[in-house]
C-alpha cells in the first residue's frame, strides 16, 4: 500500500475546561482536517517484523509514533504479520497540526485492511487513544466537537473553507505549555446545539496561545503577520489563532484572496527565518474513513 494520505489538523478553536485528578487536562475544540497530508506507505511482511523504511532523524523506533501503531496492532490482535512502514513529511513537525497522530491513525487504518484485522473504528480508536489523545480524533475521520481529553466526539459538519497557514519553524513543548501557571484551566464551554448547527466556531479562542507566544516569540510573529494580512484584505480580526499547543498559526481565507494573501505574507520581510507559508482546504472526512473498514 502506498502514498496513504495522513491529513492535517486545526484546532478551531481550543478551551481548557478544566483538570482531571490524574493531572490530565479537560478540552473543548473544534477538529477539522485540512488537505496539507503526511504520506504513508506500508510494506507487507510475512515474518512479523515491523520496520520504519527511512526513520525520521533523531527519532528512536521506540518513539515513533508510526511504528508504536503497528506494535498495538499487534498487542491487541495477535497477528503474525509484520510491515515495512515509510513516511514523506509534508505537515510541519512539532507544529500543533496532528502530524505524527495523524501519522500513526493513518497506520491503524491501512493495517486493519493491509492485514485483514476487521477492526471496528471504535477499536481502533480505543487503541489510538493509547498513543496519543489526537489521534482517536483521525481514526474518528470527520470534522469533530470534541470533549474529554479530546477523545469525546460528535459529528460537526462545517462549510468549506480554504486557510493560510504560517509554520514558524520552531517546535513548542506541548507538556510546558499545559503546565505553565498563567494557562487558562477554566473556560466556560460553548453552547453545543450552536456548534453542532455549523456556528459560533470562530467566536472561541484558544486558550494555550497566550501561554505558548510567550514561551515562543516567533509564534507571536507569525500571528502579527496574519493579522496585518486581515486589516490589509478587510478579514475579521478575531480569525487569526493558533493551532493546538503551536507553533503553527493559520486564518481562514476567502478563494478569491487566497494568493494574494500568501503573496502579501511572502513579502516585505514579515516571516521570521526559518518560517514558511502553507495552504490548505477542509477535508470533511478522512481519505480512508470508509476504505479501512472493508
Amino acid at each position: 500500500m502506498r502514498n496513504l494520505p495522513a491529513p492535517a489538523k486545526l484546532n478551531l478553536f481550543l478551551h481548557v475546561t478544566g483538570r482531571r485528578s490524574d493531572g490530565y487536562h479537560l478540552l473543548e475544540t473544534v477538529f477539522e482536517m485540512i488537505d496539507l497530508s503526511d504520506r504513508v506507505d506500508l510494506r507487507l511482511r510475512h515474518d512479523g517484523l515491523i520496520g520504519r523504511i527511512n526513520p525520521l532523524p533523531g527519532i528512536a523506533p521506540e518513539h515513533d509514533l508510526t511504528v508504536r501503531a503497528a506494535r498495538l496492532l499487534v498487542e491487541h490482535t495477535g497477528c503474525a504479520l509484520g510491515v515495512d512502514i515509510g513516511l514523506n513529511k509534508r505537515i510541519p513537525i512539532g507544529g500543533g497540526v496532528g502530524g505524527g497522530s495523524s501519522d500513526a491513525a493513518t497506520v491503524l487504518l491501512g493495517l486493519n485492511r493491509l492485514w485483514s484485522l476487521g477492526l471496528t473504528r471504535d477499536a481502533l480508536a480505543q487503541i489510538g487513544l493509547r498513543l496519543g489523545a489526537d489521534v482517536p480524533f483521525f481514526v474518528f475521520g470527520q470534522t469533530a466537537y470534541a470533549t474529554g481529553v479530546g477523545d469525546q466526539l460528535q459529528a460537526c459538519p462545517q462549510p468549506p473553507r480554504r486557510y493560510v497557514l504560517i509554520a514558524p519553524g520552531v517546535g513548542v513543548s506541548t507538556p510546558r505549555v499545559f503546565a505553565d501557571p498563567c494557562l487558562t484551566r477554566d473556560s466556560k464551554p460553548l453552547k453545543i446545539d450552536s456548534l453542532l448547527q455549523g456556528r459560533l466556531v470562530f467566536c472561541g479562542r484558544n486558550d494555550l496561545e497566550p501561554v505558548a507566544m510567550r514561551l515562543e516569540a516567533s509564534i507571536e510573529a507569525a500571528l502579527t503577520a496574519l493579522r496585518e494580512a486581515a486589516r490589509r484584505f478587510e478579514i475579521a480580526p478575531e480569525l487569526p489563532r493558533m493551532s493546538g499547543s503551536g507553533s503553527t498559526v493559520f486564518m481562514p481565507v476567502p478563494e478569491d484572496q487566497l494568493a494574494a494573501v500568501v503573496q502579501f505574507l511572502e513579502s516585505g520581510g514579515r516571516l521570521g527565518e526559518g518560517a514558511s507559508v502553507h495552504v490548505g482546504r477542509t477535508v470533511a472526512r478522512h481519505p480512508l474513513n470508509s476504505w479501512a473498514f472493508v
